[in-house]
C-alpha cells in the first residue's frame, strides 16, 4: 500500500504563504494531485489547522503541525496526533514569542480562516521570527502532547539545524529528518541512519508536491502514521 504525501503545507496564515493558500484550496489541489496524506504546518501557529482538517472530512487524511522556528533560528517540523495537541502547543509557542508586530505590507497578511475559506481574523504577532525556546525545549514540547520531531530542510544552507548549528547534535533526540528533493541523494546517505521524509514546503497551490513521496511503513513516523491515521 503506497500513500503519497506533502507533509510540510503552508497555508495562508504564514506571512510568506499566498492568500490561495486557504484550507479547501490547499486540500482540493492536494486531492487533485493524487496526494493520499498532507501536513499543515505554519510557522509557530496552528490556527489554520483545525479548519484545513475539517475542509478534508472525507477526502484526504491531514496531520496537523507546525514549523517552528527555534531560539536558534532552526527551521523544525512538529506533527501532532492531534488537532487540539498542536493548538495547545501554539498555545505555548504564542507565549514565547517575541511580539514583534506584523507588518502586512512588507511580510503579507497572517490569515485565520475558517472551514469555508472565510477570514475569521488576522495574526497580529510576526510568526516567522523566532522563538524563546531552543531546539531541545521545542523537542521536549512536541514529545510531551504525543508528537513527533523533525528537523526541517537539513540540506538547506539557512534556517536548518546544520546551517545554523553546523551539525546535527548527535543527543538531540529526533523522530526523521526532512530532506530537500534537491538533496536527497547527497543527504540521505549522509544521514541514512535516520529516517527521511521529503515535502514540497509549499507556499502556493502550484508547489504542492505531486505524488511521488510515499510512506514505506518502516520507519518511527510512518509507522506512527500508518498505525493512527490509517488504523492498519
Amino acid at each position: 500500500m503506497k500513500i503519497y504525501y506533502d507533509l510540510h503545507i503552508h497555508s495562508a496564515l504564514s506571512p510568506c504563504g499566498d492568500e490561495d493558500m486557504t484550507p479547501n484550496n490547499i486540500v482540493n489541489m492536494a486531492c487533485l494531485k493524487g496526494l493520499g496524506l498532507i501536513g499543515v504546518t505554519d510557522h509557530n501557529s496552528a490556527k489554520n489547522v483545525r479548519a484545513v482538517m475539517e475542509a478534508a472530512q472525507g477526502k484526504i487524511k491531514v496531520i496537523p503541525g507546525i514549523e517552528v522556528t527555534t531560539r536558534e533560528e532552526v527551521h523544525t517540523l512538529c506533527y501532532f496526533p492531534s488537532v487540539d495537541a498542536a493548538e495547545d502547543m501554539g498555545e505555548l509557542l504564542r507565549k514565547h514569542m517575541q511580539n514583534i508586530k506584523n507588518r502586512p505590507e512588507i511580510f503579507g497578511r497572517q490569515l485565520v480562516m475558517n472551514s469555508e475559506d472565510r477570514i475569521i481574523g488576522e495574526e497580529e504577532n510576526l510568526l516567522i521570527n523566532a522563538i524563546n525556546l531552543d531546539i531541545y525545549e521545542v523537542q521536549k514540547e512536541t514529545k510531551k502532547r504525543g508528537g513527533f520531531f523533525v528537523p526541517a530542510h537539513v540540506d538547506r544552507q539557512s534556517y536548518s539545524v546544520t546551517s545554523n548549528l553546523g551539525f546535527l547534535p548527535p543527543d538531540l533526540e529526533v523522530d526523521a529528518l526532512e530532506i530537500t528533493e534537491s538533496g536527497l541523494l547527497e543527504y540521505s546517505l549522509k544521514y541514512k541512519e535516520y529516517e527521511i521524509i521529503t515535502s514540497s514546503d509549499a507556499h502556493y497551490l502550484e508547489n504542492i508536491s505531486e505524488p511521488q513521496n510515499f510512506l514505506k511503513g518502516d520507519g518511527k513516523i510512518t509507522k506512527k502514521i500508518l498505525e493512527n491515521l490509517y488504523k492498519i
